[in-house]
């Protein structure tokens, strides 16, 4: 094979590979009591620092199909959940997104935020001081 033919199928498998690897996109977040799809979140870049927001929230019959996040205590006081930035500032230190911060809408709290790629799951650790918790978030196809 000539270079010619090569080259562009190494470019295409270097892009495949890198975008693999990315965090950008929707991810699904579980309820950590319940067990039950909770919302799906959008990971996106914003110069070099990576946000979410909520796209989509996964509600029963009989609950309130656009929650406001009440328990909020900044700007976001009593905005709606959906549409709602919860994950901000992380920004990219080898191959963990850290220094960033993460919105718990249901308690209206606000914890520093690490992330990783774990076997293709996408890991979130909200933590202040030396507790934390971290979830794990499903790739949305």
């Amino acid at each position: 094979m000539t270079l010619r033919l090569i080259l562009p199928f190494l470019i295409l498998l270097a892009f495949t590979q890198i975008h693999a690897q990315s965090i950008l996109g929707k991810w699904k977040t579980i309820d950590d009591e319940t067990g039950q799809p909770k919302a799906i979140v959008e990971i996106y870049q914003k110069g070099d620092k990576y946000f979410g927001k909520i796209v989509e929230l996964f509600r029963k019959p009989g609950e309130d199909p656009n929650p406001k996040c009440t328990e909020c205590e900044d700007y976001r006081k009593d905005q709606p959940i959906k549409g709602m930035v919860i994950v901000s500032d992380m920004v990219l230190d080898e191959d963990e997104y850290v220094d960033g911060q993460i919105l718990d809408p249901k308690k209206g709290s606000v914890y520093d935020c690490k992330m990783w790629l774990e076997n293709g799951n996408l890991m979130v650790r909200g933590y202040k001081f030396f507790f934390y918790r971290t979830q794990t978030w499903y790739r949305v196809k």
